[in-house]
This record gives structure tokens, C-alpha cells and sequence, in this order.
């Protein structure tokens, strides 16, 4: 973290609102703005908070943001159903190019259960927006319904490895039951809601997975 961003963060949690304006205005542009984009930086690779690449993802794909920890990530009045509220489960996933992990579509859910994949199957409107990045530049969002059957066999399947008797154990949860792009590309319902064009995919090529690559260069523009 550079020094100014240091003083700054300093400055607003200490000082009055009116003096961190008085010294930001004192500021040149030119360092405004490179204080910006490092702060930017910073956010959108903290390894502890996805806040700012799930709110991304759950922008991009049309929906209001939900802030609570607790419950689905985002919320849209439905575009069939009057009256009725969209929901999605957002999965952004972010990787260091300096580790040998590779962007596959992946992601997982913390703690799951039988009772937790019922609940999921039966909210109508529950889609999945799962998202890729590269040290915090966006490689793709795509949605699908959670309800698409070979995903939901797919998290049935790890339950059952974990519950031996495909029963709830009280206490006992499934630590993550995760997924891949092979869950969910060739769902006849998933949208494309982001992709780098082709020119600026290729760059990214070597952090992605071949097969996952390939479908996303087909989606491309």
C-alpha cells in the first residue's frame, strides 16, 4: 500500500469529513487519480473479501446488489413473471498469475447440505452468475438457472460422498461442494453476459483451462 493511500484511510478514520475534504482538495489531479486506481487494485484482488468483484458480477448481469452476508447475492424483478423477484448466487473467482491456478469456471459452496440443495432447487428464479478475473481484470460473467440438472447432480453427487445414507447429519455439513464449467456449458439456458473480445481473450489464454478456453473463444466477438 503506497503512502498516500495509507495517510488518506488514516485521515478518514481519524479526522472530521470537512478536513479529509480540505486535504484531498489540496491534492493534484494526476494524484487523485493514481491513488485511485490503486486503491482500485488493492479491492479488487483482496484475497479476504470478494465484495467488490461480486458486486461486479451481480451489476453486469442486471441485478441489485445484495449487501447481507446472509442469503442469495442478488435480486432482479423478473423479466417473465410480473411482480416476481429474480434471484442469483454470484461465484466470482480472481487468480494470481504468479500461482500455477487456471480460471475453469469454478466455484463452490461453504458448509452445504441436503436441506441447502432443496432450498436452492425449489426458489424460483434462482440463477448462478459465476465470474472469472486475472489479477482483477475481467475475463467473463455467465448465467445459468441453479435448477439446470447436470449442476444439481453434480452438487447431489459430492452430498452423497459426504452423507453416506443421503440424510442430513446434525452438525456435519459438506465444507465445499464445488463446481466447474463441465457442470454447466451446455445448459441450453445459459446466458453470455460478459467476454473479453477475442484479441484481449488470447492474451489471457495460458490462465485458463483449454477446454473452458475454447468455449469462451467460441462465445467471443
Amino acid at each position: 500500500m503506497n503512502k498516500e493511500i495509507a495517510e488518506i484511510i488514516k485521515r478518514y478514520a481519524i479526522e472530521k469529513h470537512t478536513e479529509l475534504n480540505a486535504y484531498l482538495l489540496g491534492k493534484s489531479k494526476d494524484t487523485l487519480v493514481a491513488t485511485l486506481l490503486d486503491l482500485l487494485t488493492i479491492y479488487i484482488n483482496d484475497k479476504n473479501s470478494s465484495t467488490l468483484r461480486e458486486f461486479l458480477t451481480v451489476s453486469l448481469a442486471g441485478y441489485e446488489h445484495g449487501q447481507k452476508k446472509i442469503g442469495y447475492n442478488g435480486f432482479r424483478q423478473s423479466s417473465i413473471d410480473v411482480g416476481k423477484v429474480d434471484k442469483c448466487e454470484a461465484k466470482p473467482k480472481n487468480i494470481d498469475t504468479e500461482k500455477k491456478s487456471k480460471l475453469n469456471g469454478n466455484g463452490n459452496f461453504t458448509d452445504y447440505t441436503f436441506k441447502r440443495l432443496a432450498k436452492d432447487r425449489s426458489e424460483k428464479g434462482l440463477n448462478m452468475v459465476v465470474s472469472g478475473f486475472v489479477e482483477g481484470r475481467l475475463i467473463y460473467v455467465l448465467e445459468f438457472p441453479f435448477a439446470y440438472k447436470k449442476f444439481v447432480n453434480n452438487l447431489k453427487l459430492q452430498l452423497g460422498r459426504h452423507f453416506p445414507d443421503h440424510k442430513d447429519i446434525k452438525g456435519s455439513y459438506l465444507r465445499s461442494a464445488n463446481f466447474s464449467y463441465k457442470d454447466f456449458v451446455e445448459c441450453e439456458k445459459l446466458r453470455v453476459v460478459f467476454i473479453l473480445k477475442k484479441d484481449e481473450l488470447e492474451k489471457q489464454r495460458k490462465y485458463i483451462v483449454k477446454g473452458f478456453f475454447d468455449f469462451l473463444l467460441k462465445k467471443a466477438e
